[in-house]
């Protein structure tokens, strides 16, 4: 597959031993909106943290850009971004001291951060430390600091859950852009709607092997009946009863 920015090749990953819960996983992801669904406990998040690099594989590789992620760690995770469902941040460390740390490893000038800040709508809240934010607050310093920059690989979890309507809508936008600039970019969500028209593929796991859904039916005009199928299919990986996904 030509223009691959996401490669997997054998990846398997257990929590205990001999219960894997993926198994010799091949997956090629280009640029592109791709949707990651399934119910809750199909392997999906483990998924998405093993090509965030937050876990490591216990066999096979994971390929960011071409780099291996953990034999060419620093050049591969350049380009990477990782906004997990929980807004994990050194407690200690102010606002300020983690957005120019990221600035520092994207090559980019510190009022970028500053810019970040104000995007999600935490100016003038720079100089507090995490453990002072509330949990909506991090979450909201999580984006800024995923938006310095322009990230080539994206990977969200759960983007808009706590967000407000108008947060909710700069995330998209912010996506629409990277995408718009040739980003891959990965989606886990239950709330798929705002992403449907955008998706070019979606993945499911099942049977410890992820199954992809390449392309799907098309998003034309309701009319058609195109985007209803569209949806179906979607709606049927995210619950885990789509029986035979495209591939």
């Amino acid at each position: 597959m030509e223009g691959v920015m996401i490669r997997l090749r054998g990846v398997s990953f257990a929590y205990r031993a001999n219960e894997p819960v993926l198994d010799k996983v091949h997956l090629d992801l280009p640029a592109g909106l791709t949707l990651l669904l399934g119910p809750n406990g199909c392997g999906k998040s483990t998924l998405m943290r093993l090509i965030a690099g937050v876990e490591r594989p216990d066999a096979g590789r994971v390929e960011i850009g071409g780099l291996d992620l953990w034999t060419a760690e620093a050049a591969a995770r350049k380009d990477l971004a990782y906004v997990p469902e929980q807004p994990d941040l050194t407690p200690y460390a102010t606002v300020e001291e983690v957005l120019s740390l990221v600035c520092r490893l994207r090559g980019e000038p510190p009022e970028r951060g500053r810019d970040s800040l104000a995007l999600v709508g935490l100016d003038g809240l720079g100089r507090r430390s995490i453990r002072e934010l509330s949990m909506g607050q991090r979450r909201r310093a999580v984006l800024a600091a995923a938006m310095i920059g322009a990230p080539r690989i994206l990977i969200l979890d759960e983007p808009l859950e706590t967000l407000d309507r108008g947060m909710r809508e700069r995330v998209v936008a912010w996506v629409d852009r990277l995408l718009g600039a040739g980003a891959a970019v990965v989606i886990v969500t239950h709330e798929i709607e705002p992403f449907v028209a955008r998706a070019e593929r979606a993945i499911t796991v099942r049977d410890r092997v992820a199954v992809v859904s390449d392309p799907l039916p098309a998003a034309g005009a309701r009319s058609t009946g195109a985007s209803g199928e569209r949806m179906a299919l979607l709606e049927g990986l995210a619950r885990g009863t789509a029986i035979n996904p495209r591939r």
